[in-house]
């Protein structure tokens, strides 16, 4: 199973769920053999330790929420399989306000 660390970086609004850090870092675990970790995977993780934040970024159905976008590599992850966005190693993820 391949696994990656994946740094979350947060908006001020959203710090307060995480001691005031603006970043958070988790492990990524692919699902199957021969495939990359994703954006969701890593969610996941982020659920079980700062499952107050993970509520915040994903809905009751486990959607990103629509207020919420997150940037992978540069790139809106809704471009790119949203929760099935393959993510590299050593990720970042930018978590930001969605525009109108």
């Amino acid at each position: 199973m391949m696994v990656t660390m994946v740094v979350f970086v947060l908006p001020v609004m959203l710090r307060r769920w995480v001691s005031g850090s603006a970043e958070v870092k988790v492990f990524a675990v692919a699902a199957e053999r021969g495939s990359a970790p994703t954006l969701g995977s890593a969610l996941d993780m982020l659920r079980r330790t700062h499952p107050l934040l993970e509520e915040r970024l994903r809905d009751e159905y486990g959607r990103i929420r629509r207020h919420i976008s997150m940037i992978v590599c540069g790139e809106n992850a809704t471009g790119f399989g949203d929760l099935d966005c393959a993510l590299p190693p050593g990720a970042e993820v930018y978590v930001t306000p969605a525009l109108a």
